[in-house]
């Protein structure tokens, strides 16, 4: 069964606090209700702790989705990771998630607003054995102590940006790790999300849907801006308000059951999130429908 869920990032920016700062919690999970969504990731305004979390997303409708955890294993091993992991990973078990999302952020510069992209990691083709090593048994950890299956988010200014690297990530890793495909990091890192889609269906755990605006794709990589600098200029935007065929990527995933997330960072004060929340969640489901997903 297909379930739209969003991530508030489209109301409240997780790497720069103050975009988004004034919009609260209830606010935001109010307008995703009024949109159509029904569950909703974790944001840096919710509350860690189940029983004061799941009264507030009870309120409003909304079942707690998952949430973004940074990894350090090109760093440390798995058994440590797994020690960091605690807190968060406790949290989504007992909010009743099936997805813990994972990304290594342990060298990435996609939160360092004066950082390039072009200045982003690139991992020595010696280091990807051992990481993928240790990324297996974290997920294999994760999943025996907590249930939880791990999906590895691919994302710009980080060690898995390109199509090719994200191959190369899951030829390292074991069947314990499963891909978060996220169409607009996939389609701005070069990639192509349906090819992806169509070539890692059997290990892809969970999506993320943001569109691109080309125009603004382009001359950010002309003039080689930062992640967040290209981020507040608009680079991303609900599906269906850029480039990306859905229903081309979406077919790919014929068979695919769990939650699709509209995960849109925009600035809400040039784009107002109750306005791109409908938007994204009306061309979203209307694709879902074209594309014959259930």
């Amino acid at each position: 069964m297909i379930r739209i869920g969003a991530n508030p990032i489209g109301w409240s920016n997780d790497d720069m606090l103050e975009i988004g700062g004034d919009i609260s919690l209830e606010t935001c999970l109010e307008q995703a209700r009024a949109a159509g969504f029904t569950g909703m990731e974790l944001g840096n305004k919710f509350p860690r702790q189940a029983a004061q979390l799941r009264p507030i997303l009870q309120q409003y409708g909304h079942e707690l989705v998952s949430g973004w955890y940074s990894t350090e294993l090109l760093l440390r091993d798995a058994e440590a990771e797994l020690a960091a992991v605690a807190g968060h990973a406790t949290l989504l078990k007992e909010m009743g998630c099936s997805v813990l999302i994972a990304a290594e952020t342990s060298n990435a510069i996609h939160s360092q607003k004066e950082t390039p992209l072009s200045a982003r990691p690139v991992l020595q083709k010696a280091a990807w054995t051992v990481f993928g090593e240790r990324y297996t048994k974290f997920a294999e950890l994760v999943m025996a102590q907590y249930g939880l299956r791990l999906v590895y988010h691919h994302h710009m200014g980080t060690v898995v940006q390109s199509e090719a690297e994200i191959d190369r990530f899951m030829d390292v890793t074991g069947e314990a790790v499963q891909l978060l495909l996220d169409t607009g990091h996939a389609t701005w890192g070069g990639g192509d999300p349906a090819r992806i889609a169509r070539h890692y269906k059997p290990r892809i755990g969970h999506v993320h849907c943001k569109d691109i605006r080309e125009d603004v794709m382009w001359r950010s990589n002309r003039e080689d801006w930062s992640f967040l600098d290209s981020v507040l200029a608009g680079v991303y935007t609900v599906p269906g308000d850029g480039l990306i065929d859905y229903v081309r990527v979406l077919k790919e995933l014929r068979g695919y059951s769990g939650w699709i997330v509209v995960e849109a960072e925009q600035d809400p004060e040039k784009a107002d999130p109750a306005v791109y929340s409908s938007l994204g969640h009306a061309n979203l489901s209307r694709f879902i429908e074209e594309a014959g997903l259930k």
